[in-house]
Parts: structure tokens; sequence; C-alpha cells
């Protein structure tokens, strides 16, 4: 019998806002994947930590923090590798993923090499996008509104059009694109509108509406969330961080 291939949700940093059926999972594995960057730790497996048994065998999945997609690619495929190992020996394989899975998540391009020759089973996670809305203390979207998430690499005019065809909006991977996206923002007249959240549910969380903000670049954990539908949410005056 071949093992078992679990891709686990953490949420967004928040060991709290990890769910039972995680913990349960990684505190009786055997065997733990997780990404991790070529300089520092794993913040998978810091939100997990407490919860990884002494005896688990780890297996870091080391990822260049690079623009260019094919080295991520080539280590992808050393790791499926490595993890059917395991699993055609019979033991099953935990892999741990920031937010969830299948939401920009690391574990989808192992279960795409792998979840055709093993049982897999994906454990969604707390996504980043709905801990920003409760952060920002503004729903999200509601009704029939259109909610649209954005890579804020994108380029302007396509960023503008799908904008435009949306109520509610998600930015992600703000990063060195704040300034340019705020001067988006605002010829759209959408700064007001806008909540920025980086590293949301972490210590060192910062929550402030848009256009209090001042900063030119962003971390990588970071996103901007606008609302401009038919209900009446405003974001709060101020936040305390």
């Amino acid at each position: 019998m071949s093992g078992k291939l679990f891709g686990i949700g953490l949420g967004p940093g928040d060991p709290e806002l990890m769910t039972l059926k995680a913990h349960r999972l990684i505190s009786s594995a055997k065997v733990v994947a997780y990404p991790a960057p070529d300089s520092g730790d794993s913040f998978a497996r810091s939100i997990a930590a407490a919860a990884i048994p002494e005896s688990a065998r780890e297996i870091p999945i080391v990822v260049p923090m690079r623009v260019d997609r094919f080295p991520a690619q080539e280590i992808y495929d050393r790791a499926a590798k490595e993890i059917g190992t395991v699993l055609e020996a019979g033991d099953d394989v935990v892999v741990l993923c920031e937010g969830d899975p299948f939401f920009f998540g690391s574990f989808m391009y192992l279960f795409e090499r792998l979840s055709g020759r093993f049982d897999c089973e994906v454990v969604p996670g707390v996504t980043s996008m709905t801990t920003c809305a409760a952060q920002l203390m503004r729903p999200l979207t509601s009704r029939n509104d259109v909610l649209t998430v954005i890579p804020g690499p994108l380029p302007d005019v396509d960023i503008r059009a799908k904008i435009n065809e949306a109520q509610a909006i998600a930015i992600m991977k703000v990063g060195r694109h704040l300034a340019r996206l705020k001067a988006l923002l605002d010829e759209m007249g959408l700064l007001e509108r806008a909540g920025y959240v980086e590293r949301a549910s972490l210590p060192e969380q910062k929550v402030h509406r848009l256009i209090d903000l001042n900063a030119e670049t962003a971390p990588y954990f970071s996103m901007i969330l606008i609302y401009k539908g038919d209900e009446a949410w405003t974001l709060p005056p101020s936040f305390s961080s």
C-alpha cells in the first residue's frame, strides 16, 4: 500500500487560526514537508512548529525567492520525486502550506505532480484574504457583488479593467508595486475605499487605510482590499497598528 499525501492549509500565520484537523494531522505525522526560502527560516514550519513531533522526518523544499519561474519548477520536480519515494514506501506525507493549499498555495505544484499516482487529501485553511478583511473590520463582499482577486504585478491597464468590472477587489502580491498601485487607485478615485494589511494575524501586523500609508514598498505578505459595491460599508477612520 502506498502512503497518502496530505496538503495542509495552515492559515495566515497565527497558529491559533489552524483548523483542528490540520493540527491533528500534523501532530500525528511521521513525515512533514514544507516550503522554505533559500535564506532564513520556513514561515510554514514556524506556524506549525509546536505541533510537529520531534520524531518526524522533515523535508524542506527550498525554493529560491526569484521572479523567474523555471528554477522553482525544477525544485518542485525534485521535491515530488523525494516525496513520491516516501509515499511508495508506504508512509504518509504531510505537506505544510501557508494560507490555503489551493489559493495561491505552494502545495498545488506538488499536487499536480503526485495526485495522479497517490491518494491525496487537501485540508483547507483560513485565507489571507478573509483574514485581512477581518483585520480591516469591513466585510469583503455580499449578495451579487463580484469579487475579483488581482495580482499586483499586472500592468495598470489590466488592473484598471478588472477593477472596473468588480464591486469587491483584493490586490495581492503588492510588494514593490505599492507606489504604482496607490497612484492608480488615486487616479480611479478609490484610494479612500482601499484598506491595506501586511503580515495579517502576526504580532508585527500593520493595518491602515491605504490613503494613510506612508511607504513606497510593502512586504511580500501584504494586501489591498477595496469595496465599491452597493453596501454602505466604510473603513474605520483609523487603526491602532
